[in-house]
């Protein structure tokens, strides 16, 4: 045999023993544990927009995680009631809750700011403080007190200014009124005479209803269709000046949240951003034929508020602001201080940009339709 045929012969059976030999060996584990978590959150199980919102986020945390987290996800009351999301995701019953900061304004008035507060913020605006502007460092500082790690997650718009057996002519008819509103909007209806109720959205219809309220707002045209309210209170008023822009929030437990590895947090911190953008779009694009169905097939009244009525409003507002200002709480006081900053600084570009050219595409010239 000659030297070369020898050495390829012995390289060949070499490489074959060395295959065979690593085809016996136990192949490494690459398999992860999966993390499986819990999201509660106050919304009616089903309901468009905010309850599918969180759906959404749960699907995109799987998939972009390759399905190393699942997140199920719960309607009010299913866990816990709907008001209760704060306390089970602080206390870990929960790892992740869905909501609206505003109702937990017991924990601290300060925690309105990061929903909306009545003429305060529109979604743009809001997401400008809380992204770009400082709003989410005091917002940590806020949460981390309670072990929470929260993110903005889905924002409503402008609402409606809500459903009324009758109409609204001044602001004395506030007087007496018992009315469903959340958030300081009903401290602003309190001063004007108000007998204001704290009801989740799947209890609001029932007491509506029954006459145990009298009015109640809720969102806006998409889902206050699907809500029924308009079968006992034909009176649908606009502008929801208590709130310009309801940002939703994706709140974590703390603890939960820290010891996940960093490109899982950096996963749910971008699936909440994209909800926060995704949700604001869905509610802007159905809000429009679902309020024409209101009025067209089912005999909505639709309403403005009387200019007296939005200062009187405005004037309240003021008041429940100065209020939440001079209430001694430090934590309180440095949120509401830096969002006013803001809120001046903003208004005053919006003044210009949005608010200047939707006055101008107001006025009378001819422009196609697309009928």
């Amino acid at each position: 045999m000659k030297r070369r045929d020898f050495i390829k012969g012995a390289t060949v059976a070499g490489a074959g023993a060395a295959i065979a030999a690593a085809s016996s060996f136990p192949k490494p584990a690459i398999a992860q544990d999966v993390i499986e978590w819990r999201m509660v959150t106050s919304w009616p199980k089903g309901l468009p927009g905010v309850f599918t919102g969180a759906e959404r986020v749960a699907r995109r945390i799987e998939s972009a995680s390759n399905g190393r987290m699942k997140i199920t996800v719960y309607g009010a009351g299913e866990v816990v009631p709907g008001l209760q999301v704060f306390d089970a995701v602080s206390n870990g019953t929960a790892e992740m809750g869905h909501d609206a900061a505003y109702y937990h304004t017991g924990k601290s008035k300060g925690a309105a700011f990061f929903t909306t507060v009545p003429y305060g913020l529109t979604q743009v605006e809001h997401n400008a403080w809380v992204q770009i502007g400082g709003g989410q460092a005091l917002w940590d500082e806020l949460y981390g007190q309670f072990n929470l790690k929260p993110f903005l997650c889905g924002n409503t718009g402008v609402q409606m200014g809500g459903w009324f057996r009758n109409e609204i002519k001044d602001a004395e008819d506030f007087k007496g009124l018992k009315f469903r509103m959340p958030g300081m909007g009903g401290e602003v209806l309190k001063k004007l005479g108000a007998t204001v109720v704290l009801l989740p959205g799947g209890e609001t219809f029932a007491a509506l209803q029954s006459g145990a309220i009298d009015g109640t707002e809720w969102i806006g045209p998409y889902n206050d269709l699907s809500m029924g309210f308009y079968k006992v209170a034909p009176n649908y008023y606009w502008p929801g000046i208590h709130e310009p822009g309801a940002s939703l929030q994706l709140t974590i437990n703390k603890e939960k949240f820290e010891a996940l590895p960093k490109d899982l947090q950096d996963i749910v911190a971008a699936a909440a951003g994209e909800e926060n953008q995704m949700m604001a779009s869905e509610y802007f694009e159905r809000s429009g034929a679902a309020l024409e169905t209101l009025v067209r097939d089912h005999g909505v009244k639709l309403r403005q508020f009387p200019r007296s009525v939005l200062i009187a409003l405005g004037n309240a507002s003021g008041e429940v602001i100065q209020e939440a200002l001079d209430s001694g709480d430090p934590m309180t006081q440095k949120i509401i201080t830096h969002f006013l900053k803001a809120r001046t600084n903003l208004v005053r570009w919006t003044r210009v940009s949005d608010q200047g050219f939707a006055n101008a595409r107001l006025l009378d010239f001819k422009y196609p339709t697309g009928a």
